[in-house]
């Protein structure tokens, strides 16, 4: 495992507790996409909830699929210990730990994988995805978000004013998550983008927030928040404070669905000649 994804495994583990306490714009979103699923008509035996976290969207998977099996799949075990005691007795989830780059599920096993606000923690969203299409029967639904490049902006912009390092981290633009869609051997894709506004009464509670949920960068240095850089970034944030007094955070989230393309013998994609799908009774 590269150093990266230790430190976001790590993050995670460290915000299990709290997890969903905290974890407002991940609420917001899992319950954005699924309200979506109405349109898509599928009705999965196996689905794969791809970085789970403490399995809020599995529970809700389950209440809307009852008679799917789920998968809960994170790479910070904590999440997973989290997710387990939570779930009713009563749901069929099985909770598994793994890494999306190299998924522990056997290929075509899935009718659908439901990933809420993963990728944008992976340096190349192409080998998740990839692993996402092996796992996938053709025909399979993947239905995804991630951040966008406007996300944290306020807070990008303040950092900016106290050093030149990056704080903040990268995140992928919409064209190129469906490029890499597409790359990875899916068809259909559609892509759209919502914006999202958390507001908080101090800079303390904001950056409490983004580590509460395990959302430090990878990026942060060692000694970042010494009082004096502290100081500098209150000042520079408060240039964002709203009329009503609160200080915003933005996000930009891209929203994506598309359906696993069926591949020819020598890798290449061939046409889909898509089923009726069948509506979940």
């Amino acid at each position: 495992m590269n150093l990266q994804k230790r430190l976001v495994q790590r993050h995670f583990s460290r915000a299990a507790a709290n997890y969903e306490a905290l974890a407002t714009l991940q609420d917001q979103v899992g319950q954005e996409m699924l309200a979506r699923l109405p349109l898509l008509k599928i009705d999965p035996q196996y689905l794969l909830d791809l970085g789970a976290g403490t399995g809020l969207q599995s529970r809700r998977l389950n209440r809307y699929f009852p008679r799917a099996r789920v998968i809960a799949l994170d790479l910070a075990l904590p999440m997973l210990q989290e997710a387990r005691r939570r779930k009713s007795w009563r749901q069929r989830q099985w909770f598994l730990q793994g890494d999306a780059e190299a998924l522990p599920v056997r290929g075509a096993m899935l009718q659908m994988i439901f990933s809420n606000l993963l990728l944008q923690w992976l340096p190349d969203p192409l080998p998740a995805l990839r692993e996402m299409r092996r796992v996938l029967q053709p025909e399979g639904l993947l239905l995804c978000s991630s951040l966008g490049p406007d996300s944290l902006r306020e807070l990008r912009q303040a950092f900016a004013e106290v050093d030149g390092e990056a704080h903040v981290h990268d995140f992928l633009d919409m064209h190129l998550l469906g490029d890499a869609l597409v790359q990875a051997g899916f068809a259909d894709p559609v892509l759209d983008v919502e914006h999202y506004e958390l507001q908080y009464d101090d800079l303390d509670a904001l950056l409490r927030d983004l580590r509460g949920i395990g959302a430090a960068s990878a990026h942060a240095r060692p000694g970042l928040f010494t009082p004096r850089k502290l100081q500098r970034l209150r000042a520079a944030y408060e240039a964002f404070r709203t009329p009503t007094g609160k200080l915003p955070l933005h996000y930009e989230v891209v929203h994506a669905h598309a359906w696993a393309a069926a591949l020819r013998s020598d890798g290449e994609l061939q046409p889909l000649h898509f089923l009726p799908r069948q509506s979940r009774p």
